[in-house]
Parts: C-alpha cells; sequence; structure tokens
C-alpha cells in the first residue's frame, strides 16, 4: 500500500510503500478513504513541537474510511462498517502501537489511528461506525475538527443562548467553533482572521461579524473568547477582550520554547479564565452518532464550509500541506484511489 511518511523534520514527506503485519488484539484494518490535514501534523512535521524520536512514521489524525478486517478482541466495529478515524479516546479496546514495513530499508512507525496512508491498522477505541450515507469527507471532519470546535462549544464554553463569542483564526476548527456556536443561538459570534475567503467562510457557517486583523482592532469584548491560532501575541489579545468571569480557550498549540506575556495584568483580576482546550473533551462514541444524525437530518448544515475545502490525492499531499501553510484554504481533504 502507499503511505506518506515522515522521515525527517522540515522536509517533504516521502510517498512509499509499505507493508501491513498480522492484525493484534484490539487492531482493525482499515481502508482510508478520506483524511483530513490538521494544523496538528504541519507543526509535527516542521519540527514545531520539539525534537521527534519516534521517526520514520505515519502521520495522520481525522479520516473516513471502511473496515476490511478486525483484531482479535473487536467487538465494536466489524468488517463493510464505515467508519470516523478519530484521535480522541472512546469505546473498545486501546491496542498496541502498529508497525509497517517497508522493503529494503526499515520499519515505520505508526500511532494508534494514522491516515496518510491508503490502509491504516487502527486501535478499536479510536474507531465509531456511522451510516454508510453519511460522506467520508463528513466523516473526516467528524475525526477532529468538527468534534473538538463542537466539543469546545459544549463541553468547555458551556455557550449559553444569547452569549457572545470570538474565534481568532478561521481555520477547520475555528469554523467549526462558530458553526456550532450558530447551533446554540449564540450572539454575536465574531470571526477573526487574516485571509479574506476564511473569513467570507466563517459569515456563510454563522459569524456575525468578521475582523481582517491586519486592518482591524478588536474593540468589543466577548463572553467567551476562543483562540485557535497558538500565537501568543493573540493568546494575550484574546485574555485581554474576554468578558470578567469570562473564559478564554486555548485550541491553537504554541511552539515548543515560546512564553507568554500579558500586559497590564492588574486588569485582570476580574474571575476570567484562561485555559487549553483538551479537544473540546470530546467523547466520540457518544457524540459521533449524534452529529451524524443531525447531519443526515439537514440541522447539521456543512456546506459552506465544505464548499470552501480543496481536494488532492496522496501523491499531491506535500502540495495539499503548502496550501494549507498558505492559509489559501480553510481545509484540505486527501481523497485515496485505492478503490
Amino acid at each position: 500500500m502507499k503511505a506518506a511518511i515522515l522521515e525527517e523534520l522540515g522536509k517533504p514527506l516521502v510517498i512509499s510503500d509499505i507493508s501491513i503485519t498480522k492484525l493484534d488484539v484490539g487492531q482493525v484494518l482499515v481502508k482510508v478513504r478520506c483524511s483530513g490535514i490538521c494544523g496538528k501534523q504541519i507543526g509535527e512535521i516542521s519540527g514545531h513541537f520539539g525534537p521527534d524520536k519516534f521517526l520514520p512514521h505515519l502521520l495522520g489524525h481525522e479520516g473516513g474510511g471502511e473496515v476490511l478486517d478486525i483484531g482479535p478482541g473487536v467487538t465494536c466495529v466489524k468488517p463493510g462498517d464505515h467508519v470516523v478515524m478519530h484521535w480522541r479516546k472512546g469505546k473498545g479496546i486501546e491496542s498496541s502501537f502498529p508497525r509497517y514495513t517497508r522493503l529494503v530499508l526499515d520499519d515505520i512507525g505508526g500511532g494508534l489511528v494514522t491516515t496518510f496512508n491508503e490502509y491504516a491498522v487502527v486501535s478499536e477505541n479510536r474507531l465509531v461506525s456511522i451510516p454508510k450515507t453519511v460522506p467520508f469527507e463528513v466523516a473526516a471532519l467528524m475525526g477532529c475538527a468538527l468534534t473538538t470546535g463542537f466539543g469546545v462549544v459544549n463541553n468547555e464554553a458551556e455557550l449559553k443562548i444569547g452569549q457572545s463569542i470570538a474565534v481568532f483564526g478561521c481555520g477547520s476548527v475555528g469554523l467549526n467553533v462558530i458553526l456550532a456556536a450558530s447551533m446554540v443561538s449564540a450572539y454575536p459570534i465574531v470571526g477573526i482572521d487574516i485571509y479574506k475567503n476564511k473569513l467570507n467562510t466563517a459569515l456563510k457557517c454563522g459569524a456575525t461579524n468578521v475582523i481582517d486583523y491586519r486592518q482591524n482592532i478588536i474593540r468589543e469584548k466577548v463572553d467567551v473568547f476562543v483562540e485557535c491560532t497558538g500565537i501568543p501575541e493573540n493568546i494575550a489579545t484574546a485574555f485581554e477582550m474576554t468578558k470578567p468571569n469570562g473564559k478564554t480557550i486555548l485550541v491553537g498549540q504554541t511552539k515548543v520554547g515560546l512564553d507568554l506575556s500579558i500586559g497590564n495584568m492588574s486588569r485582570n483580576y476580574d474571575g476570567k479564565r484562561l485555559f487549553a482546550s483538551q479537544g473540546g473533551c470530546t467523547n466520540p462514541t457518544e457524540d459521533i452518532p449524534r452529529y451524524a444524525n443531525l447531519y443526515l437530518a439537514g440541522l447539521l448544515k456543512l456546506d459552506g464550509f465544505l464548499h470552501s475545502a480543496q481536494a488532492f490525492s496522496l501523491d499531491n499531499i506535500n502540495l495539499a500541506l503548502d496550501v494549507m501553510r498558505t492559509g489559501s484554504a480553510s481545509k484540505c481533504f486527501i481523497m485515496m484511489e485505492n478503490n
């Protein structure tokens, strides 16, 4: 099978053929149909989080696919199921980490879920079955971007009807925060970015106001401020512009070694809270079926988001990564050609 392998930090992924070993307890063989690209992978490739002792290895943690085979002990999914491949722990066995082999060179490592490969050995507790009428692109969104965004609103922000929210960074997670906020009737919902195309998509996803941060300053404080860029200066601004007793939620991950400085700290002793999101505290086993039902009922409207996304083949994954780095697309999907 074909896979995109991270061999060296800061270098393009290497497309190579690898082989799968026999399934162990709790492992599931999945034919990957669609993978999303998350900002986490951009950071991993660039060395954003520091040295990587597991090289070479596979990447990707949000996907949609089809179960081909199951290892001993697996009961939550069966061959033929369509599944969301997700990074949050759900129901089922947590398997050992899989190993893949590459002829001539070496063994290739893989996490409990990887999606930048045509076929993946996935831990049972990183899979949730969904109706076959859910498109694989939507399944991929539910692997991280959608479930994180919705979880931030529901579980971490606990956003109430009519409360205000701002989102700094209208990428795939930020846009899903905006979509979820619109579904719980928050007001106003402010999208902040430096890219016009992302601000336009934010409006389609339910933002009531947008701010181009290169040209305008943020003037109004909000009940909840969700920071998705991971840039320390933006985090400081988000905390400053959070109302007394409000919440500043950090979704974007800051580059290793950077510090946060908040000016005039004494002005912020007013009960507001600053904390890092834990993937929206999503329970994939419970939450993903609910979101799938909402989508199929026409109540979870993803058209505005999906129309702004771009699709690439696995062979062109490095091009897709470059597009994500430039900020010219809110989301890139890798569509597999393994039919």
